[in-house]
């Protein structure tokens, strides 16, 4: 069973979407950056390191580039069957489970972005990672200090995040260091984030939470706040709400994810700091990522390897397994597939070879290989990234 986990912010970093830009997947720029009225593209690909951490771009571009990487993964075939995200990650979550619109995801993530930047500059915070401390004494340290400073992160056992003032995270690290912890590391961010500094970003994003449109998730999507599933797509403004001033429970959201049979965890986007969680947390699961289109190809070969079947653990199409050699080609749009009439089972395609048309949309093919078979019939209605055929890469 594999759950899809999307990082947040931290991990973006200069170029992140480099590898990206010839891909079929990177279409989703554009349409980002005409929700966000910004030149996405230019985040992600010339924007240096300063501009990135600030937390309005640094949010933006780390959504944008784990949805990349997520659309570029199902267009093989592989599906989640939960998905988590860490903070921000929590949007992208939503966005892969379908319980929120990929434009409206963009507008929320970019009012998020902006309130928290606001909020930090009318509070200023920072945040710091206690190590080799487990969560109750770190949670004494903060109690002790006469200051403002919290719990805002459970990463992973002995990994906890501190925020709040700044002299207050100095007389907490000491606390901590008394009580057994083995390091104090600096976060270098520009707020206190998840502690009551984030009140008025709060009031901010509540207005803009009510705005959209919620959805039921099609698969369990795991809450930063509590830990939890919650299947009721409108549980979810106040959960998103609550999440800004909450600490974000990542531990023990890989233990519920662990205890519902997930065996298998992929991280989607830029860097492994969620992988390197998983490998602390639960150690008898198999943390894999993907960050460049690469890392597909080495995804789905350590899938193939499945240890109870010995074949691909991933999502069934018609009761057929996927192989690593194998791939889907999917849906641009929705609306009534069209084939190209002389491309069947056994005909021999390149990359960007055209299958058929979805309404006014094109259908090309991501990948170069041998049809094996339609996955959708002449005439028939489709979803977006809904399965139009099944190829052998050759």
């Amino acid at each position: 069973m594999i759950a899809f986990t999307f990082p947040g912010q931290g991990s973006q970093r200069p170029g992140m979407g480099a590898a990206w830009a010839e891909h079929p997947s990177w279409e989703l720029v554009a349409e980002a950056s005409e929700v966000a009225k910004r030149d996405l593209a230019h985040l992600l690909l010339e924007a240096d390191a300063d501009t990135l951490v600030s937390t309005q771009n640094a949010q933006l571009s780390t959504f944008l580039t784990s949805l990349i990487v997520l659309d570029a993964v199902e267009r093989t075939g592989v599906e989640p069957a939960h998905v988590a995200g860490h903070s921000l990650g929590e949007y992208t979550a939503l966005v892969a489970a379908g319980a929120l619109s990929f434009e409206d995801g963009v507008r929320l993530v970019q009012e998020r972005g902006e309130a928290m930047l606001t909020a930090a500059q009318e509070q200023p915070g920072t945040m710091a990672v206690v190590l080799g401390l487990d969560d109750d004494k770190v949670e004494i340290a903060c109690a002790r200090v006469d200051g403002d400073v919290w719990v805002a992160n459970f990463n992973s056992p002995g990994q906890v995040v501190i925020a709040g003032s700044p002299e207050a995270l100095v007389d907490a690290g000491v606390a901590a260091k008394e009580l057994g912890a083995k390091r104090i590391m600096d976060i270098p961010v520009g707020g206190a984030f998840h502690t009551p500094f984030m009140a008025s970003a709060q009031e901010r994003l509540r207005a803009a939470l009510h705005t959209v449109e919620w959805r039921d998730p099609q698969v369990p999507v795991h809450a930063n706040v509590d830990a939890m599933a919650h299947p009721n797509g409108l549980d979810w403004s106040g959960l998103l709400s609550a999440q800004l001033t909450s600490p974000v429970r990542w531990r023990q959201t890989l233990h519920g994810l662990d205890q519902a049979g997930v065996t298998t965890f992929v991280e989607l986007g830029p860097g492994t700091v969620l992988t390197g969680m998983v490998k602390r947390t639960v150690k008898s699961a198999r943390s894999l990522s993907v960050m460049v289109p690469s890392d597909i190809d080495a995804l789905l070969e350590s899938l193939a390897q499945s240890p109870e079947t010995g074949r691909a653990d991933i999502g069934q199409r018609d009761g057929e397994h996927l192989f690593a050699t194998e791939r889907m080609v999917v849906s641009p749009a929705a609306g009534v597939f069209t084939p190209v009439t002389e491309i069947g089972p056994g005909s021999v395609i390149a990359a960007g070879d055209q299958l058929g048309n979805v309404g006014e949309h094109e259908v090309r093919s991501a990948f170069s290989g041998s049809i094996m078979g339609w996955l959708a019939v002449e005439g028939e209605r489709v979803t977006t990234s809904q399965p139009i055929a099944w190829l052998r890469t050759v």
